[in-house]
């Protein structure tokens, strides 16, 4: 669907005819904003204030509620304090003031001479515009009156999520998080799984509290008519498009045979950020706080240790409709603050392929968004499927991070059915469910978002294109094409397992451990520099069973030899204790 992407980038003035003065005050209002206002017109739009609350701190927490409520506490005192007298300032214009946290901003609406009174003001840094836009359709949608299978979908098969399941780890303890069109959340699929669902023999009970939120709250301009299906403001979880419920089944769907979700006992909480396929900035950015810390129905006694662990954003908006490049960095600015308060922020790559560059959109172009590109059945990049790196803000960043299955997927949608759909919107959820599937393995990593994306792209299978995008050869692991590779679950989850809280990334990568020759015909070479005390390696493949193992005492250099020429060629995995340091990866066995 759609990808938003909010990057900062350069504040852009309205240049003048030549003789004619730019009046100072304009230096604080997108270009945008003023030209929209031009003729007297009242137009929604951002105030962002100069004070942020600086939440780099929860980088220093360990859990993920810790990280949660610090930064929920920093955002909400700064806000609170900052934006009193501005809300007074807004009242007495008669001017709304609809208040967020995640960023330090208020909504309002109004003309260029409020707009103008706002920017003399010392405590406003800026104004953006809201506009409204709409989201792409998946590129290929088929309605299936095929509603039981009996076997797994081949996207999971594809990325090992099945071979993790027989290791007993399938989401338990996980909460995903959805924002989209809403989410038909009595599918026989993903009913189970609701957070708010809870079933004790023949009665059930229903508590959308703290596990559902809609920001839809009008009816979008771009929408063909005034009647919403769903209606606004609703109480409970509901799916106005179907592109939600497609989505969050691939996530945790499970009904008997219907094998569709990757993580089918995690458990989900959702947002409706899109009004019938179109939203706006507002919208996008109240379901990111809410993600932040839920709240009751009555949108209020937020708690941030109710957060979701990863939310899926199948979502983004193209210049063309709408996205302004002045109004990128608050959305920007709200994925860094939900990064930091440890939630994994999954996006999806964007269907704008199969140029270069062409992840242009928000949110898939940020620094800190998991961006995800889409493969076939082949396991080769979707022709669909937007390559890097990222031009529009000029950063000349890799994107996306990874690749995953997002051709001809099949999975829920509303009234009980089932379809085929492909698109990046499809991929984005494997990911989000290899990501429950590894906290589900190893808790402790729950929080550690950097750590998380570093196993996914560390344990991707690597693949390659002739495709050149950007100085990158499309023969380098990462590339433009695919990022780091398409992803393994099962390999993420085996390095999951001997992730240590205590050894930073690069000490676990860059621990004295070489691991030679890779691919491998006969003997894999282990070798240890600077070793003390005791040293466990093991060879296992892809069941988790041990092909190879060796333990013993080492004292300075250490070198060891595993003779794997009996076994069948195929992938393998390591895992390398010593020192403290861990080093666990894969080895390709001709």
């Amino acid at each position: 669907m759609k990808r938003f992407i909010f990057t900062t980038l350069a504040f852009a003035c309205i240049h003048f005819l030549s003789g004619q003065t730019t009046p100072a005050w304009h230096q604080k209002v997108a270009s945008t904003l003023l030209e929209k206002t031009a003729h007297g017109e009242s137009v929604p739009f951002f105030i962002l204030l100069k004070q942020q609350a600086d939440v780099s701190a929860a980088r220093a927490l360990n859990s993920k509620d810790e990280k949660a409520t610090y930064v929920f506490n920093q955002l909400k005192t700064t806000a609170a304090q900052s934006q009193k007298n501005l809300i007074v300032f807004l009242q007495s214009h008669n001017a709304s003031a609809q208040s967020l946290f995640i960023v330090n901003a208020i909504r309002t609406e109004g003309t260029q001479e409020l707009i103008h009174a706002l920017a003399e003001r010392a405590d406003v840094e800026k104004m953006l515009l809201n506009s409204p836009m709409s989201f792409a359709k998946p590129v290929e949608e088929l309605l299936t009156t095929d509603n039981s299978r009996s076997a797994f979908e081949w996207g999971i098969d594809m990325i090992n999520a099945n071979d993790v399941w027989d290791m007993g780890f399938r989401g338990q303890g996980v909460v995903v998080g959805g924002e989209d069109t809403g989410y038909d959340w009595k599918h026989p699929a993903i009913i189970k799984q609701y957070r708010g669902y809870t079933a004790v023999g023949d009665t059930n009970t229903v508590d959308h509290n703290y596990n559902w939120h809609d920001a839809i709250h009008s009816i979008s301009p771009l929408s063909s008519d005034s009647i919403n299906p769903c209606g606004l403001d609703v109480k409970e979880p509901c799916d106005d498009y179907g592109h939600g419920t497609h989505t969050m089944g691939t996530m945790i769907g499970l009904d008997g045979d219907n094998q569709i979700g990757v993580a089918p006992e995690s458990k989900w909480c959702a947002c409706r950020n899109m009004e019938r396929g179109n939203g706006s900035p507002f919208t996008y950015l109240e379901c990111f706080e809410w993600f932040l810390a839920p709240t009751d129905l009555n949108n209020e006694n937020p708690d941030p240790t109710k957060a979701p662990h990863v939310i899926n954003n199948s979502w983004g908006c193209p210049q063309s409709e709408g996205c302004d490049s002045t109004n990128w960095e608050i959305l920007d600015m709200a994925v860094n603050n939900l990064k930091l308060a440890g939630t994994v922020v999954v996006v999806s790559a964007g269907n704008a392929g199969s140029g270069c560059s062409s992840v242009n959109d928000p949110a898939s172009i940020f620094q800190n968004s998991f961006s995800v590109g889409a493969t076939a059945e082949n396991d080769t990049i979707a022709g669909f499927s937007s390559r890097g790196p990222v031009t529009v803000d000029g950063s000349g960043r890799l994107k996306p991070n990874v690749s995953a299955p997002g051709v001809h997927v099949r999975s829920s949608i509303p009234n009980g059915q089932y379809a085929y759909y492909s698109g990046t919107s499809m991929a984005g959820p494997h990911v989000v469910g290899a990501v429950a599937l590894i906290i589900s393995a190893n808790p402790q990593l729950a929080g550690h978002v950097d750590e998380i994306e570093n196993i996914l792209e560390d344990t991707a299978v690597p693949k390659t294109t002739d495709q050149q995008c950007g100085d990158v050869p499309g023969s380098s692991i990462p590339n433009n094409t695919y990022g780091y590779g398409r992803i393994d679950a099962l390999a993420a989850v085996q390095a999951a397992l001997v992730w240590m809280p205590n050894a930073t990334h690069q000490e676990q990568i860059n621990s004295g451990i070489t691991v030679y020759p890779n691919p491998v015909n006969d003997v894999l070479i282990i070798e240890i520099q600077n070793g003390h005390g005791d040293a466990t390696m093991e060879v296992f493949d892809t069941n988790g069973k041990i092909i190879a193992r060796h333990s013993n005492e080492i004292e300075g250099h250490a070198s060891y030899s595993f003779d794997l020429s009996a076994i069948p060629s195929g992938i393998y995995f390591y895992h390398i204790i010593s020192n403290g340091k861990m080093l666990a990866g894969k080895v390709i066995k001709k």
